[in-house]
């Protein structure tokens, strides 16, 4: 095996386990950061042994990573236990934590600017704060790609889904400039912006059965987006003749987003 890694931040289920898995297919330390209950680790440690069965490094971390504090003890972990001459090539950011309040409710309580706050700190912010820590602490190689997940949110109005939007287009705005400013270092920064994908965090949405509706009827090749599909996407973003790729939102969503 070679001598590359891929952080995935929130790689436990979803779009970010589905690519933490293709790229372990391929060759790819994996080191996992996630957030998880004790009830659920039984399903999440079988995934991530099914990983170490490739033939490839898996470290996993059941940590906040959004915590300033944490974030700092969980690279000194990392610069620790990397083997001599081995570096993170790839960093996916999969962290799916915010509000799915309303703007306006008749009853409960309305979306407020802290749920905007942390929806942000937590879907944009922290991509940026674990790239800035990673490259200050010499953990990226020559030629590292950063890639995200955003959403049709980015342009499209849906109730219940203000905090969400607003973390995407500034994560979004974050990947162009990233893409910039930390070119000369080798850094290549995209975003995937899936279709309507049927995750853990798709369940939570209210009225996720319409939009599910909705999105069958608008995709040309008649299906949802799946978890493989994007990581098909983010591992081709991994290979050498995807590094002129910087700095955009590419599609995955089989023609979703077309009509």
């Amino acid at each position: 095996m070679g001598k590359d890694w891929a952080l995935i931040l929130g790689g436990s289920n979803g779009l970010g386990l589905a690519t933490a898995t293709k790229l372990a297919r391929h060759g790819f330390h994996i080191c996992i950061v996630h957030r998880d209950r004790r009830s659920e680790m039984d399903t999440i440690e079988a995934n991530f042994e099914a990983m170490s069965a490739m033939g490839v490094q898996v470290k996993t971390f059941n940590a906040d990573a959004l915590s300033a504090d944490k974030r700092m003890e969980l690279i000194e972990e990392m610069k620790a236990f990397l083997p001599e001459g081995h570096r993170i090539k790839v960093l996916v950011h999969s962290i799916a934590k915010g509000s799915l309040k309303p703007m306006h409710a008749s009853e409960g309580m309305p979306l407020s600017n802290q749920d905007i706050k942390i929806t942000f700190e937590a879907m944009a912010l922290s991509l940026y704060e674990w790239t800035r820590l990673l490259v200050d602490q010499g953990l990226f190689g020559d030629d590292t790609r950063i890639i995200s997940f955003t959403s049709e949110g980015n342009t499209r109005a849906l109730p219940n889904y203000g905090a969400v939007s607003v973390a995407k287009v500034a994560l979004e705005a974050l990947t162009r400039n990233m893409a910039l400013e930390f070119a000369p270092l080798g850094i290549k920064a995209n975003c995937i912006q899936a279709g309507v994908t049927l995750t853990k965090s798709f369940q939570m949405i209210p009225g996720q059965e319409q939009i599910k509706e909705h999105a069958l009827k608008r995709n040309p090749n008649g299906r949802l987006t799946t978890p493989e599909d994007v990581a098909n996407a983010a591992y081709l973003l991994t290979k050498d003749e995807a590094k002129w790729i910087t700095g955009t939102v590419i599609k995955v969503d089989g023609g979703e987003s077309l009509r």
